[in-house]
């Protein structure tokens, strides 16, 4: 059956640009080969909503019609890839922002959930630029579609996975209701909030799914673990 949007498929893929250089792959043996390598990484594939804005544009309308087990290379232009590096996204602050008051041109910095790269210092000014590494960029994508996935219970481990890096969750489908137990690793983690409520957006707007209620358990620290 050909696919549509708010369909969840698993694909593989690897991305590179027009030079050949790889920057992205679900391939853990490409992935170590080219140096990208991210030991928090999820590598194998991963599990998309068409449609639902989880990867770029030009691969998400090429999705739309296809079959799984289709296969192909796919060049994306600008416009569809990462986009264009934007001026409002460059920002010039004080060193005394850094640690110990020093900024490093390519330093890699994050600030409100954004991260940039350090592109000049000048005196006591550093540029950071927070476009994508990419953007401005043609990309070539080779992707297979593994499979589709059609059971809601799955469709939840999968999302979970995609928005916390957390495989095979322990997920409880009761009629039109998810409940999903969350780590407690993943409760701590200041990006949770927002991930959460995105997810479950996917999950009622593409699924039969009314509620997810998310599970977080915070058991009681006993006096040895406070001293440690």
């Amino acid at each position: 059956m050909a696919l549509q949007k708010g369909d969840f498929i698993k694909i593989s893929y690897t991305g590179r640009l027009e030079d050949g250089k790889i920057f992205d792959t679900t391939d853990e043996e490409t992935a170590k080969a080219n140096n990208i390598y991210d030991e928090r990484g999820l590598y194998g594939g991963d599990v998309i909503v068409i449609g639902g804005g989880h990867t770029i544009t030009g691969l998400d309308e090429d999705f739309v019609g296809k079959e799984a087990g289709y296969e192909t290379e796919l060049t994306i232009p600008t416009e569809k890839a990462f986009g264009s590096p934007k001026a409002e996204l460059v920002t010039s602050v004080s060193v005394s922002k850094f640690k110990e008051g020093k900024a490093a041109v390519g330093q890699v910095v994050e600030q409100d959930g954004r991260h940039g790269v350090v592109t000049k210092v000048i005196g006591r000014r550093a540029t950071i630029d927070f476009n994508s590494p990419l953007a401005g960029k043609t990309v070539i994508y080779k992707y297979r579609i593994d499979e589709v996935i059609t059971e809601t219970a799955e469709k939840v481990k999968a999302l979970f996975a995609y928005y916390t890096g957390v495989r095979d969750a322990e997920v409880v489908i009761d009629g039109t209701i998810a409940r999903v137990s969350v780590p407690l690793q993943i409760s701590f983690n200041q990006n949770w909030f927002l991930s959460k409520m995105k997810m479950a957006r996917d999950l009622t707007e593409n699924t039969e799914l009314t509620e997810v209620w998310f599970v977080e358990k915070f058991p009681k620290i006993t006096p040895e673990e406070k001293k440690e």
